[in-house]
């Protein structure tokens, strides 16, 4: 059987300055880049909704 290679996809993603400018504080907290702390936001709260299963 093929594995499944892992694939991103692009997304524009709309935000107001607070919500941006509260994410870009966040992720320089943390470390990470804009896009990775939307991207780990997102992975936590699908975790946290059971709609995404934890790898």
């Amino acid at each position: 059987m093929a594995k499944k290679e892992k694939t991103t996809r692009n997304f524009a993603l709309r935000l107001d300055a607070d919500t941006m400018d509260a994410i870009e504080k966040w992720a320089a907290d943390e470390f990470r880049s804009v896009n990775g702390q939307i991207q780990w936001i997102l992975d936590q709260a699908l975790k946290k909704s059971g709609r995404l299963k934890d790898k």
